[in-house]
């Protein structure tokens, strides 16, 4: 919200060596963000004057049209002689007022200005564009051509304001009063301890019969509606330059008279207004919901198809205007236009001040993606109260400036409402803040915010109507600290009970994490949010529990509205950016909450602030949310070990997914089972499922191995890539979570190689498995080092897998025969449970 100093000060009477800077620091103060302080004009230097042209000579011969101009500067020249000024633009003629800039003036931006010779005439000064005096934009993109009765000679830097301060603030979404000059001046009023003169305290006449025909069919839409008709405008009448002055410094483009009045009575009350040309209205006006597939053609010139929820304006022939956001072209504001049965243009117009829903505003407004002044204000709030006063003073500038006439007739439909009213111990502030502020404190700063307040220890606050954000008694504390000022707040640390340090959870996070970064993965935490056509992407069955997500009401994308149930989204858009950017080898780890929608949804409730909430408090809460387990994922592409003179390297494959899955248990301690799977996104003859015992029951904690060439290619990742994905909070629950240290024994090993034949769809970890189990206590590990197939020598459809057996005793040294019946009953089992024979 831009704030021009000088319209502050009509309604503030600020101390006349008040800066901006001083102003924005007063405001900060009190909790408003004011940005910047623009100097207008703070590098411009007269003389700067009204000019009438004389004469205009067009200059032949030369790439672009230029004019030779004379023009009448009164006594500004010092010799009262027509200035001699060379011009391109052709906006203006003959008789016209126009800005002058005379030699030695500077404009902004440092542009000093001289006599000097071009296109073969000496020009003698310019005639000046609104750009070019740091105006902004004023639609016409030319020369400024001012009133015919402008004074010549007159100081145009006086005229046109040229010299002002602006402060831009950004209002927070709960501030909706502060998009508006009455708003900051009452905040102004407040920090300076100063009256304010309330521009929304006019006379407004009462409601009667003889309104505009207005019909509200969703009251809870639309609360309130005003109508109000002024006739006879003058179609040729202009904004007055100081109205057109005020809108460029808020930052809005003066386009005609009745649109500028309404932008202007927005900035100035808050209360977005509209104004309909009534020759094209046809019958009553009325506010209802859209019908599904309606079509509106809004005044940006889109036809829009409308949706079941949008409010609309409409008249007998269908919807007339989007509320709150747009209005429809179909009654827009006619300009003027000079014809020969002389000036056409809107001459009769209805004006519109309403109340709308924040709720169905804002969803209107981002579904047709069309973000306007009104929805900015409408979305965070309005005063309700403030909607006649706007219509009201809306009617009263036209008929000043275009001299038109206000009809009788004032509709006014309100539907009943009570004031907001809450209930505040006088000492709830003092508790929330820690600092002793006092009843009268309390009620002094309630009532500069517009409540009204009773009673003594436990106070009755009427909210006003242009705080809608006040809606509980921590709201209330907040006024008053805020006003107190923030600064004044005492600087105490917690004291933090002692020998806490981190919890169980947390050590092992950290543990992961050290250990993956260990294995040379790099961590790449990304954003919680997804699309749900990355589920498609990724492969998913229709009734996968992983497409069950929880949506945002306000995300921060549209194109992610939900939040994620996996991490593989996130770690593969990086892995693929990575790519994109030349670096092949890549892997990638990061641990992270996954959202998962409960079976039942319980609304959030609002936990107190003066105290530590109780533990079923925190317990409800914590029932509202989505359930929200950590999980870990890695991904791999590229080389997993880089050739040089000490060999030559490999890739990395699915065999490096399932070791970080081991990496990951061991650090939980916890035994993972890892046997074939087949799942999403990964490939179906490379996918192992991820297994791990608990109170005698298996459970899929997560799939690890080569990702599916269809997902490579939706993705567009890189060939063989790899992922693995594990629920860390499970892995958690079956671990013993004290890391176990090696033992060392003293005694001698006793190795055993075997060399199993089995069918070649036996996995190798089944095998690894019986043998592990035949074998007993004695084993201290075993290891797969060699896979081999030849149908010739062990028949088609098999394969050799060979294993080194590591036997140990924890209390003597084992004998050759101890050794060779624990390898055999090994084998023995193995050979029962996979149908393995020891090979030759």
């Amino acid at each position: 919200m831009r704030v021009p100093l000088s319209w502050l000060r009509e309604y503030v009477d600020l101390p006349a060596t008040e800066t901006g800077r001083d102003v924005q620091a007063k405001l900060i103060s009190a909790g408003l963000e004011v940005e910047t302080v623009e100097q207008l004009g703070a590098d411009l230097k007269g003389p700067l004057v009204v000019g009438q042209v004389l004469t205009i000579e067009e200059l032949e011969g030369f790439k672009k049209p230029i004019r030779f101009c004379t023009v009448d500067v009164g006594q500004a020249n010092g010799t009262g002689e027509p200035q001699e000024i060379v011009c391109g633009a052709r906006n203006f003629q003959v008789g016209d007022k126009v800005v002058v800039v005379l030699p030695g003036a500077t404009l902004p931006g440092g542009f000093s200005i001289a006599a000097r010779k071009t296109y073969g005439k000496t020009s003698h000064g310019m005639i000046c564009s609104s750009d070019e005096l740091g105006m902004g934009d004023d639609g016409t993109h030319g020369i400024i051509v001012l009133p015919p009765e402008t004074e010549v000679g007159k100081d145009a830097i006086e005229l046109l304001e040229l010299v002002d301060e602006v402060l831009d603030i950004a209002v927070t979404a709960n501030r909706g009063d502060c998009l508006s000059i009455r708003g900051v001046a009452r905040e102004t009023a407040i920090a300076y301890g100063l009256p304010l003169r309330d521009p929304a305290l006019i006379d407004v006449p009462a409601p009667n019969a003889y309104g505009y025909p207005v019909q509200v069919t969703d009251p809870f839409g639309c609360d309130r509606f005003t109508a109000r008709t002024v006739t006879g405008l003058r179609p040729e009448a202009r904004s007055p330059i100081w109205l057109q002055r005020r809108l460029q410094k808020v930052g809005m483009r003066p386009i005609s008279l009745a649109v500028d009045v309404t932008n202007y009575v927005m900035m100035e009350l808050g209360q977005p207004l509209h104004a309909y040309d009534r020759s094209l209205v046809q019958g009553t006006i009325g506010v209802r919901r859209a019908q599904e597939g309606e079509k509106l053609v809004t005044l940006d010139g889109v036809e829009r198809t409308l949706h079941a929820e949008d409010l609309v304006i409409t008249d007998e022939r269908g919807p007339i205007g989007l509320a709150g956001v747009m209005g429809g072209a179909n009654t827009e504001i006619a300009d003027h236009e000079v014809t020969e049965d002389g000036v056409n243009g809107t001459s009769d117009v209805v004006i519109e001040a309403a109340h709308f829903d924040a709720v169905s505003i804002a969803r209107t407004a981002r579904r047709h993606k069309l973000l306007s002044e009104a929805s900015r204000r409408f979305e965070r709030g309005v005063d309700p109260q403030a909607a006649a006063a706007a219509a009201q003073r809306t009617v009263d500038l036209l008929v000043l400036l275009a001299g038109g006439t206000a009809e009788a007739g004032v509709t006014e439909i309100i539907a009943p409402s009570a004031p907001h009213t809450i209930t505040l111990p006088a000492g709830h502030p003092d508790k929330v803040a820690g600092v002793d502020y006092g009843r009268e404190t309390v009620v002094r700063r309630l009532q500069q915010v517009g409540c009204d307040v009773y009673g003594q220890d436990e106070l009755l606050v009427t909210v006003p109507s242009w705080r809608p954000d006040l809606v509980d008694p921590n709201d209330l504390a907040e006024e008053v600290i805020r006003l107190e000022g923030y600064e004044n707040l005492p600087s105490t640390l917690p004291k933090l009970p002692s020998g806490r340090g981190l919890t169980h959870r947390q050590r092992l996070h950290r543990r992961v994490g050290r250990a993956l970064a260990g294995a040379g993965y790099v961590e790449a935490p990304n954003y919680p949010f997804v699309s749900e056509q990355v589920f498609d992407q990724l492969g998913l069955e229709a009734d996968d529990p992983a497409r069950r997500v929880v949506k945002l009401v306000n995300p921060l994308s549209d194109e992610e509205p939900a939040l994620r149930t996996t991490l593989l989204p996130g770690l593969l858009g990086a892995l693929r950016r990575n790519d994109g950017r030349g670096s092949h080898d890549l892997a990638l780890f990061e641990t992270g909450l996954v959202f998962l929608p409960r079976e039942e949804s319980h609304g959030a409730t609002h936990l107190p602030v003066d105290r530590r909430p109780t533990d079923e408090e925190i317990a409800a809460l914590n029932a509202a949310l989505p359930e929200q387990p950590r999980h870990v994922a890695v991904v791999l592409a590229g080389a997993r070990e880089q050739a040089g003179w000490w060999g030559k390297g490999r890739p990395a494959d699915w065999a490096d997914a399932v070791e970080a899955a081991r990496a990951v248990a061991r650090e939980a301690g916890a035994e993972l089972i890892v046997r074939k799977g087949q799942y999403g996104p990964w490939h179906p003859g490379r996918c192992a499922e991820l297994v791990v015992a608990a109170d005698g029951a298996e459970r899929v904690v997560g799939h690890a191995g080569e990702l599916h060439p269809r997902v490579l290619k939706a993705l567009g990742l890189p060939e063989r890539t790899c992922a693995m994905e594990l629920d860390l909070d499970a892995l958690e629950a079956v671990g013993d979570g004290v890391p176990q240290a090696p033992g060392i024994s003293t005694f001698p090993v006793a190795t055993q190689d075997v060399a199993l034949v089995v069918d070649k769809p036996v996995p190798a970890v089944q095998v690894e498995a019986a043998l592990r189990e035949g074998a007993g206590e004695l084993l201290e590990s075993i290891r797969l080092f060699d896979v081999y197939e030849n149908a010739e020598q062990l028949g088609e459809g098999r394969k050799s897998l060979a294993y080194a057996l590591r036997f140990r005793a924890a209390d003597r040294t084992l004998t050759v025969d101890e050794a060779s019946a624990a390898r055999d009953a090994a084998v023995a089992l193995a050979g029962e449970r996979t149908g393995a024979v020891l090979r030759g």
